[in-house]
């Protein structure tokens, strides 16, 4: 038998496109006559029971937001198990029957605990700029995360032709190369160095020094955090070939912004689904968009190392540059 869900909590993470999600799950489930509260600073505030009532009302104006209306925090206490038996005495103080969680892997993993640790039903909507959630094509936030860093390139590009100069530009990415990968080809750029590649620079360095000799004066090299940094990319790049070498890093830019219509109608749709899934009475899944498709995937799985292929983009990037 289904239990009734009366009363749903939302935990966010920060990137664009949650906001949009969040309004969807706060309306979706006001028309089911669901009431919706707000977890304020993520797994932080759901043990400290910090709570807000969000209406219809309350979630007006925020779609074309970037970050969240909720705010967001880390919470090193939520990995351990009285941080975690803190947070479900304050699900079951104010008589929560179901949660959203709003976020990337480390969220998606904090919900997967509460499901099958403690027995609280809950649903995982993927939003995170780096796209890594497994078996999730698109994560709210990618394509904004995309199309800002890609406008950022173009203009770095302009000045990178005119002076005649190498740009090292270094995105987001830890562990994952998926921005970096995409601008990269987006943008016409010439080297890519993601963490899924750990090869050396001898083949970069070997590129730039033939391409100058062809009379080539100018490179947009973009780099993932989490494969190097920038000023280290372009100190080895000017010691080896004499070029002059300037690093952009974008940083937090990536995170922020109003999100593309594409995250907000990624958003839109995975919220108002997320409610339904809850309602039918399903817990500890993701649900997500495949091949234009509706549906859920096992939190187990979702969390997952995603497996990028990078070969078809880093291909593109030599024939095409």
């Amino acid at each position: 038998m289904v239990r009734k869900i009366k009363r749903l909590a939302v935990l966010t993470r920060d990137c664009s496109g949650v906001n949009a999600a969040l309004r969807a799950v706060v309306r979706t489930a006001d028309s089911m006559g669901i009431e919706v509260w707000g977890v304020i600073r993520h797994y932080a505030g759901l043990i400290k029971g910090d709570f807000c009532h969000l209406s219809r009302i309350d979630v007006s104006g925020i779609l074309n937001n970037g970050g969240t209306i909720l705010r967001t925090s880390r919470c090193k206490e939520f990995m351990t198990e009285e941080g975690q038996r803190k947070a479900l005495a304050q699900i079951q103080n104010h008589n929560i029957d179901a949660l959203v969680v709003i976020g990337g892997n480390g969220s998606l993993a904090g919900a997967h605990v509460l499901a099958t640790k403690y027995g609280v039903q809950v649903v995982g909507i993927p939003a995170t700029i780096d796209n890594d959630i497994n078996g999730v094509e698109m994560s709210i936030g990618a394509d904004t995360a995309v199309n800002v860093a890609m406008e950022a390139i173009d203009k770095i590009r302009d000045t990178a032709f005119s002076l005649e100069r190498i740009f090292v530009v270094e995105v987001m990415g830890r562990k994952s190369g998926y921005i970096a990968s995409q601008v990269a080809l987006a943008g016409g750029c010439e080297e890519l160095l993601i963490p899924e590649v750990n090869d050396d620079f001898s083949t970069l360095l070997a590129n730039i020094k033939e391409g100058n000799q062809r009379g080539k004066v100018s490179w947009i090299i973009v780099v993932a955090e989490g494969r190097a940094k920038a000023h280290d990319v372009a100190q080895k790049i000017s010691e080896a070939t004499g070029l002059e070498t300037r690093v952009a890093v974008l940083g937090h830019i990536q995170r922020g912004g109003r999100p593309t219509a594409f995250d907000r109608i990624l958003a839109a749709r995975l919220g108002n689904y997320a409610v339904q899934v809850l309602v039918e009475g399903v817990t500890d899944v993701c649900v997500r968009l495949k091949t234009g498709e509706l549906g859920v995937i096992p939190l187990e799985e979702a969390i997952q190392p995603k497996d990028f292929d990078f070969v078809t983009e880093a291909a593109l990037i030599k024939i095409l540059t």
